[in-house]
């Protein structure tokens, strides 16, 4: 039996040249073991990883910003697997533009009404500078989400948001909408990839970050199936 769903792979893969939000991308993977000196007859490889939790494509739980609060190990996977929903701004954003409640009311008008449970993206197009990780830094000036939009996808019980930027926030905000996201107990995935593949409803996402005890964040692996 086939398999009914195309796959789209939103996650960005991890190198020594990931964008990051301080400019030190922190990731390394080194070679502990190589092929020619495994003294068994089976040869392997084996490698040793360094890099930040937050790096890449990654998901930032509540106690990322609130002590005590669920941590990554701590997510509950019916809220890891969801309907999602993406709201495409990339004809509008630049660098300073900010997911508004107007664009809200537009996908609804269009799409209906987000329903409850939905893992939202905000595809903004920053994607496109990846490969400049410079440029897609820009010193910390992208395309984000206004605190009143925030709320608006609160209201409509949303599981959590995904973005394809470093952030939701620049750091001239305050990171209110990090406050107010998973304050209410939902999550954030930062640096999202392949939104432009998803249908504006109707596929489902699934969201497995590395489960840390006790992470704040977490580099993850984020999936979505579209129905055949």
């Amino acid at each position: 039996m086939s398999f009914p769903f195309t796959i789209i792979d939103l996650t960005h893969s991890l190198s020594a040249t990931t964008p990051s939000w301080d400019g030190s991308c922190g990731f390394e993977q080194s070679v502990a073991l190589d092929y020619a000196n495994c003294t068994t007859n089976t040869k392997f490889r084996v490698q040793h990883i360094t890099m930040h939790a937050g790096i890449g494509t990654h998901i930032d739980a509540p106690a990322h910003c609130f002590e005590g609060s669920t941590t990554v190990d701590a997510l509950a996977l019916e809220h890891l697997i969801a309907p999602c929903a993406v709201i495409d701004i990339s004809d509008k954003a630049d660098q300073i533009y900010s997911l508004s409640t107007d664009d809200i009311e537009t996908f609804e008008k269009q799409h209906g009404t987000i329903q409850p449970q939905s893992f939202v993206i905000i595809r903004t197009g920053w994607e496109q500078f990846w490969h400049e990780p410079e440029r897609y830094r820009n010193n910390h000036q992208f395309p984000s989400v206004s605190l009143a939009a925030a709320h608006v996808l609160l209201k409509r019980d949303v599981v959590g948001l995904g973005i394809d930027t470093l952030g939701f926030d620049r750091p001239s905000d305050n990171y209110v909408v990090h406050a107010t996201v998973l304050g209410a107990g939902k999550y954030l995935v930062e640096n999202v990839a392949n939104a432009h593949h998803l249908p504006r409803v109707g596929s489902y996402s699934i969201a497995l970050p590395i489960k840390t005890v006790g992470g704040t964040e977490a580099p993850m692996r984020l999936i979505a199936l579209i129905k055949k």
